[in-house]
């Protein structure tokens, strides 16, 4: 190991956005909410259908649709994501806030000389604007949603081409997520993966899998140094 303080040269850490590196739940499940409203449904509980987000704004609507005893048919009704989307970027930093320890954590990672880059399912768009105004865009080197890769997780190609995309090499490059598409990506594309306990989990954790999990944010950077050794 380096003694100069940059003992993480040459790694390249990739996050996933929401229920990772932001708690994003509130303004997501509120838009939902909104949409159901709209079309006379009743809403969804913030407290149940934390584990509806993560995966896309397709699925939450297919889903949340579900969980509220509807059917969203996009063919019958293809303006209704547009809708979700436009709501979303109104309100996209209303209630979202970053983990505790994140803006220090992801300082401190980048000094002993990591990568950084988000992998999100997240359309690129949102997840910059989201980013943005949490101000945590200057730690990221690129933020890759699933429209800018060729799959999207739980694919091993949406990390491997992200970590292309930041300037790193996949072969030296860790996971850092909340749920099954992360931990099945990074299983596929040969990465350790870091599981953060305080996420959006949707599975329990003996079949979610993952390499180390952390209860709180700051964890992270001794589960780095680990995993990188």
């Amino acid at each position: 190991m380096r003694m100069d303080g940059r003992d993480l040269d040459g790694w390249t850490i990739a996050f996933d956005l929401d229920g990772t590196l932001v708690d994003s739940a509130p303004d997501l499940i509120g838009t939902l909410n909104h949409l159901l409203g709209e079309q006379g449904h009743p809403p969804v509980p913030l407290s149940s259908a934390r584990h509806l987000v993560g995966h896309g704004a397709r699925a939450l609507l297919r889903h949340g649709f579900a969980e509220a005893g509807a059917v969203w048919d996009e063919a019958a009704d293809p303006g209704l994501f547009e809708r979700f989307i436009a709501h979303y970027l109104g309100r996209i930093a209303d209630d979202s806030r970053p983990f505790e320890g994140v803006a220090e954590t992801l300082e401190a990672l980048a000094g002993r000389g990591a990568v950084l880059c988000v992998a999100t399912n997240k359309r690129s768009d949102l997840a910059e604007a989201l980013i943005d105004a949490l101000d945590l865009g200057r730690h990221f080197a690129a933020v890759v949603g699933a429209d800018r890769v060729s799959a999207r997780k739980p694919a091993a190609a949406h990390l491997i081409e992200a970590v292309a995309m930041a300037g790193g090499d996949p072969s030296r490059a860790i996971m850092v997520g909340d749920a099954s598409t992360d931990t099945g990506a990074a299983r596929d594309a040969g990465m350790p993966c870091v599981v953060c306990a305080f996420g959006y989990n949707d599975l329990p954790r003996e079949r979610l899998g993952g390499d180390v999990w952390i209860e709180r944010f700051p964890e992270l950077e001794a589960a780095s140094t680990a995993l990188c050794r």
